[in-house]
């Protein structure tokens, strides 16, 4: 994600001259095309995430867009004072990208897995939350989010992720993109859609093709924006299928499966919903990514297994 991230960057660098970017003391080696360039538009602003959304907040005070980049848990966590007083309460329109989100960085233990962002930085006025799921989806959102007046968030992956999109999407913030459709059944609801989450559209979409080789008709669909949430695609989802899942490397508390539950409740919905997530608990093991993936339960044969058991348990009902 993150190479498509500096290309797509120096894309758009080319067609508005406001653009900026910021990176606290990582990836330089990545943005050379960048500096070589824009040598007036990259600013490594050091080992100092809260002075580089100050920066941030003063180059877009300035008529500029400035976008500060480095790995999530020290743009988010580390900085959350000064997003909400420099970004959010000023409205400032900077982009805030947090790279190898939530166990992308497995190796490196707890201090950089970030599984707690979407909550924090979900609950901020003013701010969008955005998690592509794929490369192509980093650069069609990163787009998007150029044309924004207010403060965006963007939880990237690390890298190696695959390409799911065969092209680049054309994403709208706030409006979720159907990847694949069930067909519907006359007279019956069909059975599972599956709402993925940032870097969870792989495996996700690996779920939908077993779950559709097994007779169990799935729709699934890339929940890139968590804020705002796409009410009126989840209205229709809870009245169409039997169950709704939401798949997200991200706390259980607080990511796209708590948003949709407070929605439930505040539109009066049926609760259709398995949400899919970590655990509310550090992760103390070093490992890769799938490995962190297998410890906390968020893989295939786990959430597959819960899926038909919910299905097994509706149908009993009726």
């Amino acid at each position: 994600m993150r190479n498509a991230f500096a290309d797509e960057l120096g894309k758009i660098a080319e067609e508005n001259d406001k653009v900026v970017m910021l990176s606290a003391d990582i990836g330089n080696k990545l943005f050379d095309k960048f500096k070589e360039k824009f040598p007036d538009r990259f600013y490594n602003t050091g080992v100092a995430e809260q002075n580089t959304i100050g920066v941030a907040s003063g180059l877009s005070m300035c008529g500029y867009k400035p976008i500060a980049y480095t790995i999530t848990p020290f743009i988010t966590n580390r900085c959350l004072e000064h997003i909400r007083d420099d970004l959010c309460y000023q409205e400032q329109p900077a982009i805030v990208v947090g790279v190898g989100a939530g166990l992308s960085y497995g190796e490196l233990g707890p201090t950089h897995h970030s599984c707690e962002d979407i909550a924090i930085l979900r609950s901020l006025p003013t701010m969008t939350v955005l998690c592509p799921g794929d490369p192509m989806e980093v650069r069609a959102l990163l787009r998007e989010a150029v044309k924004r007046n207010t403060p965006v968030y963007m939880r990237m992956g690390k890298k190696g992720e695959k390409n799911i999109h065969p092209e680049v999407p054309k994403l709208e913030i706030g409006k979720a993109y159907v990847m694949s459709k069930a067909k519907d059944i006359d007279g019956r609801l069909n059975d599972v859609c599956l709402l993925s989450v940032g870097n969870m559209l792989q495996l996700s979409d690996e779920i939908h093709k077993e779950l559709e080789a097994k007779g169990i008709s799935t729709t699934f669909v890339s929940f890139h924006t968590i804020k705002p949430l796409d009410s009126e695609f989840l209205l229709d989802a809870f009245q169409r299928y039997k169950v709704v899942v939401s798949l997200e490397e991200h706390s259980l508390i607080g990511g796209l499966g708590s948003a949709i539950s407070e929605w439930l409740v505040d539109n009066n919905v049926e609760n259709k919903l398995i949400r899919v997530g970590t655990d509310d608990r550090f992760m103390h093991e070093a490992g890769h990514q799938e490995y962190a993936r297998q410890k906390l339960g968020i893989n295939k044969e786990v959430i597959i297994k819960r899926i038909i058991e919910r299905l097994d348990a509706s149908q009993s009902k009726n």
